[in-house]
């Protein structure tokens, strides 16, 4: 008679076997669905009195496959040299996300995946980043995703271990972080969401592409993104940027102009994503023209503008009872775009970078949102030719003085010894609230 045992093992390793997946006529998808995750488990195994002494524990794990399998439409497999349509086809480009089962990715990963970022001859493959609390959650977005028949995406992987998910990544796109719960202090968010940003920096720095861009979304983004690549000194801090192309997708000087929104050029958003942000007014163009021509009410750009651009997403979360995501995702597709496309000549457009070496005057070693162009190569350079008056001269010195607060307040996440906050006051834009 078999007697029962109750084996403790620890799975390193879970994996979603393959599900038979059969197409007719031309197959569309090279690709897989890797389910990576790690917890403890128990196995309840039957044994006969004579076998006791074999531990099962130790033949579950000689089985588990050394390499991860795949399930559904990501398993097909055929020869991209057969396929006319793939001929001309780019290597594949890795795409790691974190924040991969919230609202914003739910909405950027079919853009993703559309071909919208990098063209409709460029396959990609998605590596989404997660928690063991959104694990099934990220089951369904590959679900999603595989039933979405999008021939560009030849990959799809989960996990929740960043050395995993960011395993030569070509762009990582850190969406996820900690929202400011009641009564948090901005300097609670900052170390909370810092710690995050600190080791997902360390993963990249061991695991991801040398190469890698990398674009911070999770707020505070800008002292975010200095944290990332304080802790990813093999990286070059010129590749990380922090998210402000929202900011400046909210420009608002062509309703008052009376003209459509691709009129407007030049738009910059400056310095922290905060409400010390500065929308640029004296640089931006309508129709080519300066916006001060076309727009003679002083008062209106200098006070109303400006507050409408810091304010657009509290007014958004009071319409709609949560904040941007479709919108977010939008600017993120923007300014990876901006990163792979030339930019237009005379035109440049905003992200928050590293200022070693501004032509600014903007206080160096911290990440700071200024006007940038690019070949479409993925890299940029600052913008050359522009016009700072007194008046945006002040606000610049705000809100880098803000940055300059956050950045000792994370001293002791970007090597540089103890923290000491000292914030001047809480700038926090609704939407991080």
């Amino acid at each position: 008679m078999a007697s029962s045992k109750l084996c403790a093992s620890r799975t390193e390793l879970k994996v979603l076997g393959p599900r038979p997946a059969t197409l007719t006529g031309r197959a569309v998808r090279s690709s897989r669905v890797q389910i990576i995750r790690r917890r403890s488990s128990t196995v309840l195994c039957s044994v006969a009195p004579n076998q006791v002494e074999s531990p099962a524990a130790q033949t579950f794990v000689a089985d588990v496959p050394k390499k991860t399998e795949c399930f559904g439409v990501f398993c097909t497999t055929y020869d991209l040299k057969a396929e006319e349509e793939t001929k001309s086809w780019k290597s594949l480009i890795n795409i790691s996300v974190s924040g991969a089962a919230g609202m914003i990715s739910n909405h950027l990963l079919f853009k993703l995946a559309s071909g919208e970022v990098f063209g409709l001859d460029q396959p990609i493959a998605l590596k989404l980043l997660g928690s063991e609390r959104s694990i099934q959650a990220l089951e369904g977005v590959a679900m999603e995703l595989e039933d979405s028949l999008y021939p560009l995406l030849r990959e799809v992987s989960i996990g929740i271990d960043p050395y995993e998910v960011f395993q030569d990544a070509e762009w990582a796109l850190l969406i996820g972080a900690k929202p400011r719960g009641p009564g948090m202090e901005r300097a609670g968010l900052l170390d909370i969401n810092g710690q995050i940003f600190a080791e997902q920096g360390k993963a990249l720095n061991a695991v991801a592409s040398r190469n890698v861009k990398v674009i911070v979304v999770g707020n505070p983004c800008n002292t975010n993104a200095l944290i990332c690549l304080k802790n990813a000194p093999n990286i070059p801090p010129k590749n990380f940027h922090a998210l402000t192309r929202l900011d400046e997708n909210r420009r608002n000087v062509s309703l008052k102009a009376g003209v459509f929104y691709d009129k407007v050029s030049n738009m910059t958003i400056w310095g922290n994503h905060s409400t010390t942000q500065v929308p640029d007014f004296l640089n931006a163009r309508i129709d080519g023209r300066p916006v001060k021509e076309v727009i003679t009410d002083s008062k209106w750009l200098e006070e109303e503008f400006t507050e409408r651009v810091q304010k657009r997403g509290g007014v958004l979360i009071q319409k709609w009872g949560r904040s941007s995501a479709a919108s977010t995702a939008v600017s993120i597709v923007d300014a990876m775009r901006s990163l792979v496309t030339p930019t237009p000549e005379g035109d440049w457009f905003s992200s928050g970078v590293y200022t070693n070496g501004n032509p600014y005057g903007i206080a160096e070693d911290i990440v700071f949102s200024m006007p940038c162009r690019s070949r479409g190569d993925g890299d940029y350079e600052l913008a050359k030719d522009v016009l700072i008056d007194d008046f945006l001269r002040a606000r610049l010195k705000k809100t880098e003085a803000e940055l300059l607060a956050e950045k000792r307040c994370v001293a002791h996440l970007t090597g540089e010894g103890n923290a000491f906050c000292d914030l001047p006051e809480d700038t926090m834009l609704p939407g991080e609230q």
